[in-house]
């Protein structure tokens, strides 16, 4: 009998603008190279595995929807002399999935129980045809691994070119200070020409045009060799420090005589050479006596694949997939996945698809095309699984993790537990990340009156400073530095300037912040930045950190001194004016305005140095760039009308409706912001009878602990190479209990190779970020 579903006239082909999920399972990480392949449903194109889980079949059965197509994937035999090439875009071919696999179609109906039904009846080829050539999920967001989102400045907007006739006739096949033929920039103010900075790769430059920018106060550059008959170049900007486009790239050219038609480009761009940097960037797979270092395999040692500048994500997903609190939150074998029309777009669901794909080991695999070569000693490795959804879903709606470019580890750390934070958990599932909570007390003294205030805020992180000794007649050497000297500094008493409320003194006030609580978990950042031609720039210092356990009772607070006297608190109702001196210098060195006046309030409105140094501790503040909001100020009563429309988006997101209209409230409407805030101010209460009061005391009450002992052991830590945190490459190491063995091992993942690490001393000692465990 013909399945009658196969001839409903409602079988549409997907859009274009359609997400079709034929290549992964939205609910796990089987795919349609799995023997019994993926099913993709013909009404909604949801993804779903056909093996033990049969995911597709519980999607028919939540929605009744019949009709799927499966799609088997087999790698077709290929002789190769050597392994393919790494893909990027400065090797893109022309090969197909077609050239490298044979694919096999049927179509499923669950309704009627037929597995081979007629793919020529009705608009099933109109729908099949659909499917198969439909760009996936994972190659649209592959789309975007090398776009760069670049745009114009003031300066390229702005740009007033010198008249040509008073200009010296240069020739621009050399630099104008040295010989150098290649890797030459032209000033588009003067038409000066100079060599650029020495790249990756051994391209050769002596920074002459850097250096005519210094001299000149010329801001905007194009490299030569770069452009392109279409109108695209590399232009950067020297006075913003970032690569730009130029709207009138062409007419500018043209006005130094260098015209588009029939130009072609002879060298790599910026991006280009970039992409290739962050590929090249490895960290020893081998031993100090060159033997390979021994891949891993089973549960908790699945590797994720790079999809692009995408280390830093999984070295933090690895480590705080490595806590136990994470584990028994996300990691649900026995249970079925939530109920959700869209699973692709369900934090939940993503992030217990994660969980299985690194802690089951039913990926953790040595994969074939890594497999070991006859007559070598090459160790196998994993494919990887590539988290392609939750990297999109993660990243949704923000400015960086929306882009495939590189990130900060650590600020994508706090970007992940805002988002768990800000998502459902019922009763039975706590919210993991308040194993990470803790308070910090500060605690201010007026060096006049000597009368005390405490404050206490709730935290889930701290970032240190690492200070910066240089070795006596090194330029790029510094001196090793403990983790505990690090804390010294993070608990050390220090004099900031600030006005006394009580005695009018302006002597300033002694502060000293101290862990009034410590968390189960605790995440650590360790700053290793210097100002180099004012850019922030990050220090190759080594950091020592004990193996053995570590204790932080020195570091509590400790009880509070009767005999002190308390300030009053004082409402501040003169709206904030920031010293304009300090703020010119300030704003010279590339901060934004909104963060230099922040600095200046919170040091005492004087001090330049101790503003830029409170900058860089909290350049990773979820509220950084929310404007200043001082206490006592008008704008915006707890009561005002709120779009409804705004509290149901953030009442989505697990926010009680009272705390949504008050976030709202106190960020003029901005639902990102009140975002934020809510994550960023668990301490601010609501007015008196409003009924989520009470569960915000309760998660206040219980952020960490404050009994002893206190002592931590190093469970992972994300190592970065590279001088900036947005290039080079992230990985992470873990202590985890080896396969047969008894005693902890620490375990090294690098995307999607997993080894065992032998050599961790070094490796501690350039670490970015570390996890401790309560013992």
């Amino acid at each position: 009998m013909a399945c009658l579903h196969s001839e409903a006239l409602d079988l549409q082909p997907p859009g274009t603008s359609q997400a079709v999920y034929r290549e992964d399972c939205t609910q796990c990480f089987d795919s349609i190279d799995n023997d019994s392949g993926l099913n993709v449903c013909l009404h909604c194109f949801n993804g779903g595995c056909t093996g033990d889980r049969d995911h597709a079949l519980l999607h028919h059965r939540r929605f009744g929807h019949p009709l799927a197509l499966n799609i088997r994937r087999t790698p077709k035999q290929v002789q190769r002399d050597e392994p393919p090439p790494k893909i990027s875009k400065l090797a893109i071919t022309a090969e197909t999935d077609d050239d490298r696999y044979d694919i096999v179609t049927s179509v499923t109906c669950y309704s009627c129980a037929k597995q081979d039904v007629d793919k020529t009846t009705g608009n099933l080829p109109a729908v099949i045809n659909g499917v198969m050539n439909a760009m996936t999920f994972s190659k649209r967001e592959e789309v975007k691994a090398w776009e760069q989102e670049f745009v114009p400045c003031e300066h390229t907007l702005c740009l007033k070119q010198k008249d040509i006739e008073n200009v010296e006739s240069k020739d621009s096949s050399r630099c104008s200070t040295c010989d150098l033929k290649e890797n030459l920039w032209i000033c588009l103010d003067c038409g000066n020409i100079g060599c650029g900075r020495s790249q990756f790769g051994g391209i050769q430059g002596n920074s002459h045009a850097l250096a005519h920018a210094d001299a000149s106060t010329h801001a905007v550059a194009v490299k030569l060799g770069s452009i392109t008959a279409e109108g695209s170049a590399d232009v950067y900007c020297y006075a913003c420090n970032e690569e730009r486009t130029d709207p009138e790239l062409a007419n500018h050219l043209a006005h130094w005589g260098i015209f588009l038609a029939g130009r072609e480009k002879t060298e790599k761009s910026l991006m280009e050479m970039q992409v290739e940097h962050n590929l090249q960037w490895e960290f020893s797979m081998t031993t100090e006596d060159g033997r390979e270092l021994t891949p891993v395999f089973g549960p908790g040692f699945t590797g994720l694949a790079n999809l692009g500048n995408s280390c830093y994500l999984s070295s933090i997903m690895q480590c705080i997939f490595s806590t136990s609190c994470f584990q028994s939150r996300y990691y649900c074998p026995s249970e079925e996945p939530p109920l959700c029309q869209t699973p692709a777009q369900d934090l939940e669901t993503q992030l217990r698809k994660l969980a299985d794909g690194l802690l089951s080991g039913r990926y953790s695999q040595p994969g074939p095309r890594f497999a070991t070569a006859q007559n070598t000693q090459e160790a196998p490795h994993q494919r990887g699984l590539a988290p392609v959804m939750f990297k999109y879903l993660i990243g949704q709606g923000h400015d960086e993790f929306a882009t495939m470019r590189q990130q900060d580890a650590f600020e994508f750390l706090l970007h992940v537990f805002k988002c768990v934070s800000l998502s459902k958990h019922s009763d039975e599932q706590l919210n993991p990340v308040k194993s990470f909570r803790f308070e910090v007390e500060q605690r201010l003294q007026c060096l006049g009156c000597k009368k005390v205030r405490y404050k206490v805020d709730e935290q889930d992180n701290i970032s240190v400073a690492v200070p910066g000794r240089r070795i006596s007649g090194e330029t790029d050497r510094f001196e090793a530095v403990t983790l505990s000297e690090c804390l010294d500094i993070f608990t050390a008493e220090e004099v900031v300037e600030l006005s006394c409320p009580e005695c009018n003194s302006r002597d300033g006030f002694s502060k000293r912040s101290s862990f009034k609580t410590l968390p189960q978990e605790l995440a650590i950042n360790a700053r290793r930045f210097g100002l180099v031609n004012w850019v922030p720039t990050k220090l190759d210092i080594p950091v020592v950190v004990d193996d053995g356990p570590v204790d932080f009772e020195s570091y509590l607070a400790g009880e509070h001194d009767a005999n002190e006297e308390i300030l009053p608190d004082v409402k501040e109702d003169v709206a904030f004016q920031p010293n304009p001196a300090v703020m010119d210098q300030l704003l010279g060195m590339g901060f934004p305005a909104v963060r230099c006046e922040k600095a200046l309030h919170a040091t005492g409105n004087a001090d330049p140095e101790a503003a830029m140094n409170w900058l860089f501790a909290h350049m990773e503040d979820p509220d950084i760039d929310e404007p200043l909001v001082l206490k006592g100020s008008t704008g915006g009563a707890i009561n005002a009308e709120q779009d409804e429309t705004k509290v149901a988006q953030l009442g989505d997101m697990g926010i009680e409706a009272s705390r949504a209209r008050q976030a709202l409230s106190a960020t003029d409407g901005d639902v990102n912001r009140a975002l934020d805030w809510v994550f960023t101010h668990p301490d601010e209460g609501l007015e008196d009878g409003q009924d989520d009061i009470k569960d915000i005391q309760s998660q206040q009450d219980s952020a960490g602990y404050d009994g002893l002992p206190a002592r931590y052991q190093l469970q992972s830590i994300v190592c970065h190479k590279g001088t900036s945190v947005h290039a080079g490459h992230y990985v992470a190491v873990i202590r985890k209990v080896l396969p047969g063995q008894s005693g902890l091992s620490w375990v090294m993942f690098n995307d999607e190779k997993v080894v065992r690490f032998e050599d961790l001393d070094q490796m501690k000692r350039t670490a970015y970020m570390y996890f401790f465990t309560r013992l």
